[in-house]
């Protein structure tokens, strides 16, 4: 039985509508949800969704570069938080920030470092 089910993957740069309508033109899909900000926007492709999300001081990545991020996180679908939590930490991830218990999503490392957030099914 599966954990959580993938929601989105998450992409960090400088400008969120410009980097999404980029990828709605190549994968033909369509730009469905931006905050006021514009700092969280939201691609929905056949079977998929993208979401950039704004980071200040954005480098982009160096690739292949071991000493340098590729900048995305993937964002998991739970219908428990705690119960998921168990399950994740006990099959290896770490804690990165799970502190504020009100909040509907919580962040942890994979095996090897790479983030991901544990998110509240709505």
């Amino acid at each position: 039985m599966a954990i959580a089910k993938l929601d989105v993957v998450a992409l960090d740069c400088p400008e969120p509508r410009e980097l999404a309508d980029f990828y709605a033109a190549v994968l033909d899909g369509t730009v469905t949800d931006t905050e006021d900000d514009g700092d969280w926007v939201v691609l929905k492709v056949p079977g998929a969704q993208l979401a950039f999300q704004k980071a200040p001081g954005y480098t982009p990545p160096a690739w292949p570069s071991a000493e340098s991020s590729q900048q995305f996180h993937l964002d998991l679908t739970v219908a428990d938080l705690d119960a998921a939590e168990k399950e994740v930490l006990a099959l290896g991830a770490t804690v990165l920030d799970n502190e504020d218990k009100s909040r509907s999503w919580r962040v942890y490392a994979d095996p090897v470092g790479h983030p991901f957030c544990l998110c509240a099914a709505s």
